[in-house]
């Protein structure tokens, strides 16, 4: 395991500054190239999504502990869990589709055939 980072807020900040600043570069990329970036962020061997899920599986278990110790009130710890759990799918929801984000991410513009245009519909699972 790694030492603890002096200033854990600090880190924590500047990772919010570079978060911010690659959804501006995804937002202004060529097509292909945001597809790249997109499929690189939805990596689930080493994609910036999955270290946000575990991120806050971590950050779920330590507010369960300290719940559990009267710390924190048990709900802050429950909806930390609930967050967890639906970030969790919502990965395992785009894992289907990572390898066609590759895929078209991969070729420039128009050497791809994409796929016909269609409406998008809003469909949630339970």
């Amino acid at each position: 395991m790694s030492h603890p980072t002096p200033d854990p807020i600090g880190l924590a900040d500047a990772i919010t500054r570079q978060l911010q600043l690659l959804a501006e570069h995804v937002a202004v990329l060529p097509p292909h190239q945001a597809t790249q970036v997109i499929a690189h962020i939805l990596n689930p061997d080493a994609g910036l999504f999955d270290r946000v899920i575990g991120l806050v599986s971590v950050s779920s278990t330590v507010t369960r502990v300290q719940a559990e110790r009267g710390v924190l009130p048990a709900e802050v710890a429950l909806a930390l869990g609930r967050a967890a759990n639906d970030l969790d799918a919502v990965g395992a929801d785009l894992d289907e589709h990572r390898d066609t984000l590759r895929r078209f991410g991969a070729h420039p513009s128009g050497a791809a055939k994409p796929p016909a245009p269609a409406p998008l519909v809003v469909r949630r699972r339970r």
